[in-house]
């Protein structure tokens, strides 16, 4: 079977969840002799933190020029083979050509429900051509398959797969007495996580400060890009100097080990597609407090914790409460690790396999 796989993702972003979707897959896909793989890529995809760890032969990668990219990431690209082949793009895009079957991976919904204007318009008009011309189409959670039958009614469902993402077989429960050379200060148990994106409101990183701040919580903010100067002074406002810091280009490893040590990961997202630091932090032995929205209830292992208005104050009870019953703490580790077991990134690549070749015979 012939694959031409598209890297663009690792162009339009130093690092996300959808890099490590990709990453994943790639991974997955360079060990398995079953394919003929091509791939398609810009000259600046090195720039991205999961490229960097995959080794792709170079005879393999058909590199272009990443100039005008902000063009040239909307534009289909044109069969010149005359071999039939499966292609799969890392961000909404197809390929046209008699031979080609398009595969098209569905995140989240996230423009449509949250933005405005000209990149909200541009974004969706993309993503619906794309999925409206693939031949098949991943779905990363059920929550995210009926967000697209909402927007996208005249969709046949029977193209749909929902495949979950998985994670990463490094999070795992590490001993107590584990001596590591941490980049934080931060006593441990003392603090609480927050993972990923400040900036757009859906996410509620002001309800975690807030929360953090009532329960005497310091943060570890990981990802999310640098603090600005504004960020900075409301942050030291709300927690006080030396009671939060942010880590950039975190390794898995070191993830790992600041789950382990954490007191919770606070993810209180009114959206997620999937929410891959839900399971992250659950193999690691963190309890979760997140929402009871979109995606979340299929990953987060102790529903008491996924609450349905995720308030300051109402996370601050949650805190207070894990904080005083050992047990209820206990539980909540327990029903997380058994939950996110289940998601395995070999699951997710096995069964993006088994779509391949379905798509390959029709």
């Amino acid at each position: 079977m012939n694959i031409l796989l598209d890297n663009i993702i690792f162009s339009l972003q130093k690092t996300g969840g959808i890099s490590v979707v990709w990453q994943q897959h790639l991974e997955k896909i360079l060990q398995d002799n079953d394919f003929r793989i091509q791939f398609f890529e810009y000259d600046n995809s090195e720039s991205n933190f999961f490229r960097k760890q995959l080794q792709i032969n170079k005879e393999l990668i058909d590199v272009k020029n990443s100039s005008l990219l902000f063009l040239k990431r909307y534009l289909d690209l044109k069969s010149t083979n005359d071999e039939k082949h499966l292609f799969h793009s890392s961000y909404y895009r197809l390929k046209k050509g008699d031979n080609v079957i398009n595969v098209t991976t569905v995140h989240d919904f996230t423009y449509e429900f949250f933005f405005k204007g000209y990149s909200q318009k541009i974004h969706t008009w993309q993503k619906n051509a794309a999925i409206s011309n693939s031949d098949g189409i991943i779905c990363v959670s059920e929550s995210t398959k009926e967000d697209l039958l909402k927007f996208l009614p005249n969709i046949n469902e029977n193209k749909i797969r929902v495949i979950y993402n998985g994670v990463d077989s490094e999070y795992r429960k590490l001993p107590e007495d584990i001596i590591f050379e941490k980049k934080h200060f931060f006593e441990d148990y003392s603090y609480a996580i927050y993972v990923g994106d400040r900036k757009s409101s859906y996410k509620n990183f002001d309800v975690v400060l807030d929360a953090c701040a009532f329960s005497k919580l310091s943060l570890l903010i990981i990802g999310g890009g640098k603090l600005t100067d504004k960020e900075q002074f409301d942050i030291k406002c709300k927690l006080g100097e030396g009671n939060y810091i942010n880590l950039l280009n975190v390794s898995v490893k070191d993830l790992n080990y600041y789950y382990n040590k954490a007191f919770c990961l606070l993810y209180p997202s009114l959206y997620e597609g999937f929410g891959i630091p839900v399971l992250e932090a659950q193999m690691a032995g963190c309890p979760v407090i997140a929402t009871d929205s979109s995606s979340i209830p299929e990953v987060i292992g102790n529903k008491y914790f996924a609450l349905k208005e995720p308030s300051s104050y109402k996370i601050s009870q949650k805190i207070n409460e894990l904080s005083i019953s050992l047990n209820l703490r206990d539980e909540t580790v327990e029903l997380g690790f058994e939950k996110a077991k289940k998601f395995t990134w070999q699951n997710t690549y096995k069964e993006t396999k088994e779509f391949y070749k379905e798509l390959y015979k029709t």
